[in-house]
């Protein structure tokens, strides 16, 4: 059976001022359709390259994204990007930041109606409704980034890519947006990809993480299951041994590598 997502054999140079940089190496992943994967890893490992990569924002330089069997060169609706930056744009409300993806995308699909009920169901999805009027100034940064998940989600992509949507947010409001990721994972089923710097988040979220090596020429180095089922209660999970053992392997393996880095100085 082909894989909904295959990164197959993926490397990924730049090149400045003559200056050749070889940040992904020999990067194979199969992702399954309705997978929770993060990515994890330290700076400079090219986790957000690779998120580029399928979300066909830069081109391999050998190797091929496929989507549906299909490869992916450049960007498309059907792999929308949440990024750490919210990117709304501040003279539109709520609405017509949400609005503007989906007249983009259901031009001619859908009429002015059921585009108007599509941009509301998404925002209800992310319980900003209540909001719709306002502008990015008039919010919360919690409250922005929901905007951003319901802008990208209105497109109906088959993949969600979330480069660590949550990092620039304080401890409570991003517990907040991780039950919201969840309980929309949830409820849709569809294919998420996040990029994340932490462990507690990636443990809690994904049924896979992926641990990448440090760069340059940064490669896969393990792939966790996390094998906790879902729904998932945070507080419940504070004891569970499948929880502590999952985290124990992250922690171990970006210690390990750390610590490589360090002797290597």
């Amino acid at each position: 059976m082909n894989a909904y997502l295959k990164i197959d054999h993926i490397d990924k140079d730049f090149e400045r001022a003559g200056t050749r940089t070889e940040v992904l190496k020999d990067v194979t992943l199969t992702i399954d359709k309705g997978e929770f994967v993060s990515i994890i890893g330290h700076s400079g490992c090219g986790k957000s390259t690779l998120l580029n990569l399928i979300a066909g924002l830069t081109r391999v330089s050998s190797g091929a994204v496929l989507l549906e069997n299909v490869e992916v060169n450049a960007p498309g609706p059907e792999r929308a990007v949440v990024f750490q930056n919210h990117s709304l744009l501040p003279w539109l409300t709520v609405y017509e930041n949400v609005n503007l993806a989906v007249n983009k995308v259901f031009a001619g699909r859908k009429s002015k109606a059921e585009k108007q009920d599509w941009v509301m169901r998404n925002l209800d999805l992310v319980q900003m409704a209540h909001a719709r009027d306002k502008r990015p100034a008039e919010i919360s940064g919690g409250m922005k980034q929901r905007v951003g998940i319901a802008r990208a989600l209105a497109m109906e992509p088959k993949i969600l890519l979330l480069d660590e949507p949550f990092g620039a947010l304080d401890a409570l409001t991003r517990a907040h947006l991780q039950d919201a990721v969840m309980e929309i994972h949830a409820r849709l089923g569809n294919t998420m990809i996040m990029i994340t710097h932490d462990v507690d988040e990636a443990v809690l979220l994904s049924d896979r993480i992926v641990m990448m090596t440090n760069g340059p020429a940064a490669k896969i180095g393990e792939v966790l299951d996390v094998p906790i089922p879902r729904p998932r209660d945070r507080i419940a999970l504070a004891s569970d041994r499948t929880y502590l053992k999952s985290r124990e392997a992250v922690l171990k393996f970006l210690y390990e590598r750390h610590r490589f880095v360090e002797a290597a100085e």
